[in-house]
């Protein structure tokens, strides 16, 4: 009995393994299949500041996507913020610096900060933007964490958040869309971006993206 027992944990053992290299070439930003580097540039093409205008990356990670921002628009400044928490020990300001010197982009700077209660000033962006983030934070009401970033957006920015916006992790998405339009967002829509966007079906399932679409609008 005990045998069988080892025998099935070294299966799923195995199982997992397979799982976690299969997942590292398809997300490796230089891999084969390359999907964060597709994901970044994807996300980071909606993304428009105008000279002298300021974005901001909530929950930066590793920099990637605020070095992007800051590449595609050159005459602005891009912040990236992020609590960089023991969950995710591989990411820091540091590494994000680093990032950011390695691809000779200088204007962006880091600095610690929360999502759910930014410590910025009402309307202080050109454009507001995120990848993956707000899924990943405890909350009854995600719905709120989205409208704390769009609250420092100024009018007539434009917002760009990548997001697993299932029925569980937000709610009714469809009414906040709503909701959104009715506060005088403009071109509000929300790009299922697991149909070939920047995964296919078959891709979401397996890596658990299921539900991943890009909300974007103007203010």
């Amino acid at each position: 009995m005990l045998a069988l027992v080892f025998g099935v944990l070294s299966v799923i053992m195995i199982v997992i393994s397979i799982w976690g290299f299969k997942m590292h070439q398809a997300f490796s930003y230089d891999g084969k299949r390359q999907m964060s580097r597709q994901i970044i540039e994807g996300v980071a093409s909606y993304i428009t500041i105008p000279a002298g205008g300021k974005g901001l990356d909530v929950g930066c990670g590793s920099g990637a996507l605020a070095i992007a921002a800051a590449k595609k628009n050159p005459g602005a400044m891009v912040i990236g913020i992020d609590r960089w928490g023991k969950e995710y020990a591989s990411f820091s300001k540091t590494l994000c610096e680093n990032n950011a010197q390695a691809e000779s982009v200088t204007n962006t700077s880091f600095f610690p900060g929360d999502a759910v209660n930014l410590n910025f000033e009402d309307e202080s962006f050109d454009a507001v933007f995120s990848n993956y983030v707000y899924h990943n934070i405890p909350s009854s009401n995600r719905q709120e964490i989205l409208l704390e970033t769009l609250r420092t957006l100024k009018k007539g920015g434009v917002f760009a958040i990548h997001d697993i916006f299932s029925q569980d992790k937000y709610g009714d998405i469809n009414a906040f869309l709503a909701t959104l339009k009715s506060m005088g967002y403009e071109n509000v829509e929300l790009i299922d971006t697991t149909k070939g966007m920047f995964m296919t079906p078959k891709e979401a399932k397996w890596m658990m993206l299921s539900g991943s679409a890009l909300l974007v609008g103007r203010k």
